[in-house]
């Protein structure tokens, strides 16, 4: 189980929000990258960056902070990356930057076409995030619900050709509520790409949860609030998640 822990940019600030909404940002750093320089140091694998700013705006706004941050990291701890990615110029500028994994959401679901686009244009670098609300999606840093099923995008856009699905019960995101294993396997079972889970996640116990459903193909989680509050040890999480798969 790959535990990846999340930085979330606002105005160049690491901040976790509470069910998508910016007005209830809380900022744990003002600086992003020794945060994420503290995760790498904790034994993260992977990191996950969200430009929030972008994800309402539709085009980048913490472009400068995210080149940072990789270049902190360096090449061995992989940065993937969401918020505002609506074009494939602006996508291949972020993979020459270093970005290993871009996740693409609202242009996914507004525009299957370009989706589609980017799966030729960088294969092996897409995930696709489906944030859903009552098993239906939504799109606009969530601020708005579609009518479309989680599960029959998430066969459609396996078919593109994307790597792997993020999936988040914004419902349960930023609350501490545990995540929604129910729903995170029902999808992993509906696809044969690798299922991210995100929302909720809040101690040792959910850790353990996930990896008892490993096999069905939740291969990884997002860890926020959790961490910035305390309530979710990372180095802790990671080795226990380590032993339940030895």
């Amino acid at each position: 189980m790959l535990l990846i822990p999340a930085i979330d940019l606002k105005d160049g600030h690491c901040v976790r929000l509470r069910q998508g909404d910016m007005q209830s940002a809380t900022v744990f750093s003002e600086d992003p990258v020794a945060m994420a320089r503290n995760w790498v140091a904790q034994g993260a694998r992977r990191l996950h960056i969200v430009d929030l700013n972008g994800a309402r705006s539709g085009k980048p706004v913490n472009e400068p902070v995210i080149r940072k941050i990789i270049a902190a990291v360096g090449e061995d701890v992989p940065v993937q990356l969401g918020g505002g990615l609506r074009d494939l110029d602006l996508i291949e500028r972020y993979i020459d930057d270093g970005v290993r994994y871009v996740v693409i959401g609202t242009a996914a679901v507004k525009n299957p076409g370009f989706l589609q686009d980017a799966c030729s244009a960088f294969g092996g670098h897409v995930v696709v995030a489906l944030d859903a609300r009552g098993g239906k999606v939504a799109t606009d840093g969530w601020s708005k619900l579609t009518g479309h099923d989680v599960i029959d995008l998430a066969k459609k856009f396996e078919d593109y050709g994307v790597d792997a699905i993020l999936y988040t019960d914004i419902g349960r995101d930023g609350m501490l509520t545990g995540v929604n294993i129910e729903a995170t396997v029902e999808l992993a079972r509906a696809v044969k790409i690798p299922v991210l889970a995100s929302g909720g996640i809040r101690d040792i116990g959910d850790i353990e949860r996930l990896c008892a459903v490993e096999d069905e193909g939740v291969e990884g989680a997002i860890l926020g609030r959790a961490l910035y509050e305390g309530t979710l040890d990372f180095r802790e999480a990671q080795a226990r998640a380590d032993a339940l798969r030895a």
